[in-house]
């Protein structure tokens, strides 16, 4: 680094991505993308026609994304904002609905992006314990005055939160925000969008990356009170009104409305990681109760560290946290039924006569 950086970039714990190889030699198992192309909507949408309007900039409104949004959820369009992912997202909210006097409260494991922002803004942080079988207790949230981060279904664990019990968690104070980051909630978990209505307390995030093969487009979006989502709209205006560029914009709304491709997606690879829990279990592995596109899995044949590195000289990328608590686990990604296959013959031959 320069000896120009300033001490509060100094301060900054960057997240960390998955690895993205560009030569397409892997079997890609890491990031929770889709196995899938994005809807045929998607292409017909993103047209010659509009990659020529690229001179123009894009609305800074979101105005026809933001609409598709809230039609699909049932909801306003001043309950909508859209940005660049939903990391852009949790970062208008970190900057939002937390600075001095008001901290963050979030689990000890769960997204990293998290950690990068409480770094990013000098927020102070209570970092909550899962449980011993990594479930999250909100009872121990109950009391924290600041604000409230949960991701359901967890990442990188993938276990979920009922909704009774964000519910209570809401009721019992109403004067904080309780911001459920629902990246994967598609793919098993119940939502939290329904109680959008009922609590001005309440933020939802998702993202299109996952359940709607639309992680190159960048496109994120919340859900919530719509004094809520102007908060965050005085953030966006302050750092950069054209975030999601034109083609995104076009691309999101296309994802949104085509809901049969959305959700036989969705249903392919639930049906795949119920395939592949089986499978890992029947060699041995434990794999924690997953309602997301991923299973968080540890044999005790191999250390995690090992089948990453090993997986990924046959070929196939996982991911690997090299931390305590989860040092044994490897987060493996629901692709095809082929490429599961593909692991599955791979951890056989790896973990033979172990």
């Amino acid at each position: 680094m320069s000896r120009f950086l300033s001490p509060e970039a100094l301060r900054c714990a960057p997240y960390t991505p998955g690895e993205q190889p560009r030569d397409q030699r892997y079997i890609k198992l890491n990031t929770n993308e889709s196995p899938f192309p994005p809807s045929p909507k998607v292409l017909e949408a993103v047209s010659r026609t509009e990659v020529e309007k690229l001179y123009l900039y894009s609305d800074p409104t979101c105005a026809a994304l933001n609409t598709a949004i809230a039609k699909r959820y049932g909801l306003g369009v001043e309950n909508v904002i859209s940005g660049n992912g939903s990391d852009e997202i949790l970062a208008f909210a970190f900057r939002a609905f937390c600075g001095e006097g008001t901290g963050v409260a979030f689990a000890d494991i769960t997204y990293g992006f998290y950690e990068a922002q409480v770094a990013l803004f000098g927020v102070e942080a209570l970092r909550l314990p899962l449980d011993g079988d990594f479930s999250l207790r909100v009872e121990d949230y109950m009391d924290f005055p600041g604000t409230v981060v949960i991701a359901n279904p967890n990442a990188p664990t993938g276990m979920a939160v009922p909704v009774s019990h964000i519910r209570r968690l809401l009721e019992s104070n109403p004067n904080r925000v309780v911001v459920v980051d629902e990246a994967y909630v598609d793919f098993g978990a119940e939502s939290c969008v329904p109680l959008v209505r009922e609590y001005g307390n309440l933020l939802v995030t998702q993202t299109m990356s996952k359940s709607r093969s639309l992680a190159g487009g960048r496109i994120g979006f919340a859900l919530g009170d719509s004094e809520l989502i102007e908060d965050l709209n005085r953030v966006k205006y302050s750092l950069n009104p054209y975030s999601v560029n034109r083609l995104s914009l076009l691309a999101g709304a296309a994802a949104i409305e085509d809901e049969e491709y959305f959700q036989a997606s969705c249903q392919t690879v639930r049906e795949n990681r119920v395939w592949t829990t089986g499978a890992l279990e029947e060699r041995g592995f434990t794999v924690l109760p997953s309602s997301a596109n991923f299973v968080f899995a540890r044999s005790a044949r191999i250390s995690g560290g090992e089948l990453y590195r090993r997986l990924k000289e046959n070929g196939i990328l996982v991911r690997w946290f090299d931390k305590d608590r989860i040092r044994d686990f490897v987060r493996i990604t629901i692709g095809s039924k082929e490429q599961m296959e593909a692991l599955v013959e791979s951890i056989r031959r790896l973990t033979a006569g172990r």
